[in-house]
């Protein structure tokens, strides 16, 4: 683990047990000091704190923790940690066909509805990192262009009405294959991380099926312990 990422993770555990009086961290000094590194390391890992909302620095005065900072357990993975205006995206493919019986399912939709299906790279600091295979329902949105895939799919179902209620996620280590390696632009059997996400809206609808293979991938969680169901496991 680089150092940077052992300080991030560090200072994360204790502003989960508000260790800093009053929400105010170490200046940067101090933290250099502390974890015998330097400026520019913990310049790095403030930016980081600072870029997925946990932190804000405020000039002349110091680096505060963020208000309400804990909304979700899992606090960063590579993308969220970077701010939006160094991600882009590329539409590689973009079809309209009827849905399959196990799509039908997933979406909840008739037999003989539609939806779309969609291929794009995520690009990150000028760097392939990802690639996406999603499909999206069309009786819920009739019109999807290249312009809105390389955009932002969120803003675009929150624009079309929508209300985003959470995700449903899973991850499986893979090796990336010929065709794989192709398209991020890396070396065949190069380790990576598949991604399986539902989107759902607030009555419950999936409105996104996706299949990310994402290489460089790091996530880093915080969840509370459920006692009950540790001791229903025991049981």
């Amino acid at each position: 683990m680089k150092k940077s990422e052992f300080i991030v993770q560090d200072l994360l555990s204790k502003i989960y047990q508000e260790n800093f009086i009053n929400g105010k961290l170490p200046s940067q000094r101090e933290l250099a000091k502390i974890y015998e590194v330097s400026r520019y390391t913990i310049q790095s890992v403030v930016k980081i704190l600072e870029d997925i909302g946990i932190v804000e620095v405020r000039h002349g005065s110091g680096i505060y923790v963020r208000t309400g900072w804990v909304k979700n357990p899992l606090i960063f993975n590579s993308l969220t940690r970077t701010p939006y205006e160094r991600i882009t995206s590329k539409m590689l493919s973009l079809n309209r066909r009827l849905a399959s019986k196990e799509e039908q399912r997933i979406f909840q939709i008739d037999t003989e509805a539609e939806i779309w299906e969609f291929e794009r790279v995520r690009i990150v600091n000028y760097k392939i990192e990802q690639l996406e295979k999603s499909k999206m329902p069309v009786t819920l949105f009739p019109e999807l262009t290249k312009e809105i895939i390389e955009h932002s799919i969120q803003d675009y179902v929150e624009k079309s009405g929508y209300r985003i209620s959470h995700f449903i996620t899973s991850y499986n280590s893979v090796s990336v294959g010929k065709e794989l390696a192709e398209k991020l632009v890396c070396r065949k059997g190069t380790p990576a991380m598949e991604i399986i996400n539902r989107s759902l809206l607030e009555d419950g609808k999936v409105y996104e099926y996706s299949e990310i293979i994402s290489i460089d991938y790091a996530v880093t969680y915080i969840r509370p312990f459920d006692r009950d169901v540790h001791q229903t496991r025991i049981d």
